[in-house]
């Protein structure tokens, strides 16, 4: 019988990915083995093998779809062989509008708490209805991957755009143009309702107190631009960061640590000819550190405690788009200079779309350093599953007591936000200052550096 081919699930919290390429079409032969596809996540550009031989018997999932995970997405099989008649179809990128009927318009309810009662939101309209047979028939939609995603976003369906890029590609400018271009016909002058209109629930809340807060409106307000949403991978963001900020008690432990002697090193190194970075010493110091503490490099659900032997450092890292954090794995065991190879690998591969799920997945600690931007100091949020996270900061020539005198010595911050659940103040001090003792020793890394 058909095989089905389902819509991977990448990671823990992606819901859904969009279809970016075929590279089969239907009536070419598979083998095991064989690239049928590629796919975006929220975060990066993965692959799909196929898992049986045969035939590419019908590709459900059209380039440009956003697909959930574990739905169907093709049938592999011998040639003729019959596909389920029942088949699930794999949802579209774009929505579609509902009909509109001649049903007499429902009393509008009371307005959402936060939501200005005198103002709607106004809906992109479709630009061209999607007919059955222009969704039936098997040419390739070329759009390049960043104007896949932003249709998405919009609710436009992109095979209704022309595209401008070479060979009639549908490219991100292209998108855009057309977001706009639906804005302008869209945009409604302002919605106003009477109480009678409304109905006796929502004239009732005329006479509760007024918010201490302006509430938010959904048009722009003078010197605004039109709002446009937030792309999939803020949101997921947004999600996974309100779930940490909300559901774990957050606390804040910092030091000062005196990376004087580890600079000079590091000079030192270089002109030895071997390149490494601070965030390389803090990267290898927190891993020993943790490994020390396995209470702060585990995780809980506030009932039971997971206790992890193994370090794997996740290392935030800064997109156009949003934040990833690509995951060092048993970074404790790793010499300094394949801690920095790695770390500069996985960056790389980040910012170039290019990074496997497998290396977005796991880690149990999390380093966040923003020392390259000047900043003095700053707390970060627990990444979920994790027990704590460490912000690092800016190496900062600062006058310092030494003795009876003053001394200008090079002081660099690290803020320790831990899940009070698991971690203790006492023991968050205790973390820290063993940290700090790590990197103020700068000879315990001159050895592995030489040999890096």
């Amino acid at each position: 019988m058909a095989h089905a081919i389902l819509m991977p699930k990448p990671g823990q919290m992606t819901e859904e990915c969009t279809v970016i390429a075929w590279h089969k079409k239907e009536g070419d032969p598979v083998k095991r083995g064989d690239i049928l596809f590629e796919i975006e996540t929220d975060k990066s550009t993965m692959e799909v093998e196929a898992f049986d031989d045969g035939v590419l018997l019908k590709i459900v999932a059209a380039e440009g779809a956003t697909v959930p995970v574990n739905t169907v997405t093709a049938y592999v099989g011998q040639p003729g062989e019959a596909i389920p008649e029942a088949a699930p179809t794999a949802v579209p990128a774009v929505p579609t509008a509902p009909a509109p009927t001649a049903a007499p318009p429902a009393p509008v309810a009371e307005p959402a708490a936060g939501v200005a009662p005198s103002s709607a939101a106004p809906a992109l309209p479709s630009i061209a209805p999607v007919t059955t047979a222009a969704a039936a028939t098997g040419d390739r939609l070329r759009i390049s991957p960043r104007a896949s995603r932003a249709a998405a976003e919009a609710g436009i369906d992109p095979r209704t755009i022309s595209g401008g890029g070479p060979g009639g590609r549908i490219t991100e400018r292209d998108v855009l143009a057309a977001i706009a271009a639906a804005a302008a016909i869209a945009a409604p002058g302002p919605v106003t309702t009477s109480p009678a209109q409304v109905g006796p629930a929502a004239s009732a809340t005329t006479s509760r107190p007024a918010p201490t807060a302006a509430p938010l409106t959904t048009t722009p307000a003078d010197g605004e631009e039109e709002p446009r949403p937030l792309s999939r991978m803020r949101r997921v963001i947004a999600d996974r960061l309100t779930q940490s900020w909300t559901s774990t008690p957050h606390f804040t432990v910092t030091v000062a640590v005196d990376v004087t002697r580890l600079l000079a090193l590091r000079a030192e190194l270089k002109a030895a000819g071997t390149n490494l970075t601070i965030t390389d010493f803090v990267l290898a110091a927190t891993s020993q550190t943790l490994a020390e503490f396995p209470d702060v490099n585990s995780r809980t659900d506030g009932i039971s405690v997971w206790t992890r032997r193994r370090v794997h450092l996740g290392v935030a890292v800064a997109l156009p788009g949003g934040l990833v954090v690509p995951v060092i794995r048993d970074a404790d065991r790793l010499p300094i200079g394949e801690l920095h190879e790695r770390a500069v690998a996985l960056a790389s591969a980040a910012r170039e779309g290019t990074l496997p799920v497998d290396d977005m997945t796991g880690s149990t600690f999390t380093v966040s350093n923003l020392g390259m931007f000047g900043v003095e100091e700053f707390s970060a949020i627990i990444n979920p599953g994790e027990a704590a996270i460490l912000a690092v900061s800016s190496a900062i020539p600062t006058a310092v007591a030494i003795g009876d005198g003053l001394a200008v010595r090079t002081i660099m911050r690290l803020t320790l936000s831990a899940d009070h659940r698991l971690v203790d103040g006492e023991m968050g001090a205790r973390f820290l200052g063993a940290l700090r003792r790590r990197l103020e020793d700068a000879g315990s890394f001159r050895q592995d550096a030489l040999n890096a």
